[in-house]
């Protein structure tokens, strides 16, 4: 699967973009691990330099003072799907999650590294500082 990725790519009459973008990254998934200077590792570097320019036109996100990483997780609600209920199960409670989301706790390293994984989100949209609110 991974050597065929690239020509997928430039399949490109009568099927939507998106088709493409999920095939590129099925592919992407195929050659993950691939050793570098082998030519799945080199595939591997133009699919997601292929897929990464894609998604920053196609999405682009305009970084600014009051861009926070609970923007990003309200933004990955609203948006995407995702709910509060399993950014609960990934910070281990309700109770948690409601505190991130109303900006009482802070983010952790791993509460980063949980939700960066399981929702696809690069861990630089939710390292950046932000302020969090004292509990009254």
């Amino acid at each position: 699967m991974c050597i065929e990725g690239v020509a997928v790519l430039g399949r490109r009459h009568g099927n939507p973009a998106h088709l493409h973008q999920r095939a590129a990254l099925a592919a992407i998934d195929a050659c993950w691990g691939a050793p570098e200077g082998t030519e799945e590792g080199d595939k591997l570097d133009v699919l997601l330099a292929l897929v990464e320019i894609y998604e920053a036109k196609r999405w682009p996100i305009e970084i600014d003072e009051t861009f926070d990483p609970i923007d990003v997780l309200r933004y990955a609600i609203d948006e995407f799907g995702h709910t509060q209920a399993e950014l609960a199960e990934l910070l281990g409670s309700r109770s948690r999650a409601s505190e991130v989301l109303s900006r009482r706790r802070a983010l952790t390293v791993e509460m980063i590294h949980k939700v960066g994984e399981a929702w696809k989100i690069p861990a630089d949209l939710l390292v950046r500082p932000y302020k969090t609110e004292r509990a009254a």
